[in-house]
């Protein structure tokens, strides 16, 4: 995954039809509002017509590791050096050509001749190493800093126009993936202050933005790939996903973003598999969460096999670990946890002969947008561990409610509680969801053991197979040293697709939408 890549040409990826025979229901109500209407210049054929759950707050590329951003921004407006494919776990070359580790501390990347931003710079290595010093060693705060690079900074050097060094503290081998989530911008992009709107190379560019109404791109015509498939597109938002859907079913919209099973998309719907895992987070340091005993109960008594072929989504699948198998690191070999009520009936006896008070009651804690599922899932779970005999009750806040508990530091005299945690890895590689769901300080962990950090840490410094099966390591022990989690499921997604456009979604899709991937129906 990790190995150099040759120069080769780009051609852009396009997804298979999806949709492209499906008919429209009937009508819906008409409480979807305005429909998209076209960039300046282009026609409604020729515009794709795209509704998102939320108005993007920024377009600033150092932000776009955060989804509501990069599904609007990366590898549309802005590109990185590499684009990770989310579908193969494969880094592939866009605005660098071919990468190496020229030392244990630095790689050197060669980057793409003939490239030029929209506004008419050309892309070069003064370029490239403005653009990782503006996210990384910056004091802008940008967010792709915190998420990839943590607190190290990176020396950047650019010894020919077409070439830029990058040395790390330490050795990194994974230091390409990390880059591929730094966008390009030119020279004249302020390292100050964060902008609004970018300026980039990829193959549209910000024609308007009508805050709170509409967010439109234009084809950019000096593009250096391939030509983009739509002369326009357009961004609106609204906030039910009901709405959403039927947008879609009027030709109001060709893409709905976001959707749960009861919004009405009905033929139009496409379920995909996302790079999303839920599980419930015991806070490990709380009695009687403290006896590992008690969590492996919670972990037999958990009807996973339920709560994913009822309530996930067709495209969900159990989940034995807490990435998917498309991440570097992914273990697959596990098995899911067994349900077996009996058996969590028996380990809860144990602790009880042992004096721990099974009996205290533990939350069940979270936050909820108020979609019914969610809902469901908290009622399933709470149902199957007050079954085997423990005291658990639902309480459920808002998104800080559930940032609260979930992030350190946690809150003092909480209490014992579980927390239903929903994760995506969409950096590719294991080591960003351990540093921090599973060491023993990493920030959403609740616990872990020296035997698992050591493990973590030695793993973080290989490379190629040796570092995936040294991370898939990590997984096997987690249960038998630390029992922190009981997996759930790994999540699916739904869009709504209009049948005049072809569009296959991948696991990344909710993290960044190419627009590259969605084409005009045949």
């Amino acid at each position: 995954m990790f190995s150099n890549h040759p120069a080769t040409a780009i051609g852009r990826r396009r997804g298979r039809a999806i949709g492209a025979g499906a008919l429209v229901l009937g009508v819906v109500s008409s409480t979807a509002a305005c429909s998209v209407t076209g960039s300046a210049g282009s026609t409604k054929e020729d515009t794709l017509r795209i509704v998102i759950a939320e108005e993007p707050s920024t377009l600033e590329p150092c932000e776009a590791s955060r989804s509501a951003t990069g599904t609007v921004v990366r590898s549309n407006v802005t590109e990185p050096l590499m684009e990770f494919d989310a579908a193969s776990g494969e880094l592939n070359p866009l605005l660098a050509t071919e990468w190496e580790q020229t030392s244990p501390t630095v790689w050197t990347f060669t980057l793409r001749k003939g490239v030029a931003f929209s506004d008419g710079t050309p892309f070069d290595a003064e370029a490239a190493a403005h653009s990782i010093d503006r996210a990384v060693n910056s004091d802008l705060g940008c967010h792709v800093e915190g998420y990839v690079f943590g607190d190290d900074d990176l020396t950047v050097e650019t010894p020919t126009p077409n070439t830029v060094t990058v040395e790390t503290p330490d050795p990194d081998p994974i230091l390409p993936l990390r880059l591929s989530f730094v966008e390009m911008v030119p020279t004249s992009t302020s390292d100050t202050e964060m902008v609004r709107e970018p300026i980039g190379t990829g193959p549209y560019l910000i024609d308007s933005w009508e805050a709170g109404q509409q967010l439109n791109f234009v084809a950019n015509e000096d593009y250096w790939g391939e030509a983009p498939a739509w002369g326009g597109v357009s961004y609106v938002w609204r906030g039910q996903g009901s709405v959403r859907a039927a947008m879609v079913i009027n030709d109001e919209a060709d893409v709905a973003t976001e959707l749960g099973p009861d919004d009405g998309a009905g033929e139009t719907q496409v379920d995909y598999a996302t790079n999303m895992t839920s599980a419930l987070r015991m806070q490990v340091t709380e009695p009687p969460l403290d006896d590992i005993r008690v969590r492996q109960a919670i972990n037999y008594a958990t009807n996973r096999y339920e709560i994913t072929s009822e309530l996930e989504g067709e495209a969900a699948t159990v989940a034995t670990q807490l990435v998917t198998s498309e991440i570097g690191g992914y273990n697959d070999s596990l098995e899911p946890w067994p349900y077996d009520p009996d058996k969590a009936r028996e380990l809860l006896a144990e602790a009880e002969a042992d004096g721990v008070d099974v009996s205290e009651q533990i939350r069940l804690a979270g936050g909820t947008s108020g979609d019914t599922r969610e809902r469901e899932i908290f009622q399933v779970v709470q149902q199957n561990l007050t079954e085997v005999g423990l005291n658990v009750e639902i309480e459920l806040g808002d998104s800080d409610f559930a940032a609260a508990l979930k992030e350190r530091p946690f809150p003092e005299d909480a209490g014992a509680y579980m927390l239903i945690v929903e994760h995506g890895n969409q950096a590719g590689d294991a080591v960003f969801t351990m540093e921090q769901y599973v060491l023993s300080d990493g920030f959403t962990s609740s616990g872990g053991s020296p035997a698992l950090d050591a493990q973590i840490r030695a793993a973080a410094a290989l490379g190629g197979t040796e570092r995936h099966a040294a991370l898939a390591e990590v997984w096997a022990m987690e249960p038998t040293e630390v029992m922190q989690y009981s997996y759930l499921a790994h999540l699916s997604g739904s869009l709504a697709v209009n049948p005049r456009v072809n569009f296959e979604p991948d696991p990344g899709t909710g993290d960044e939408m190419r627009l590259a991937m969605i084409t005009p129906a045949k």
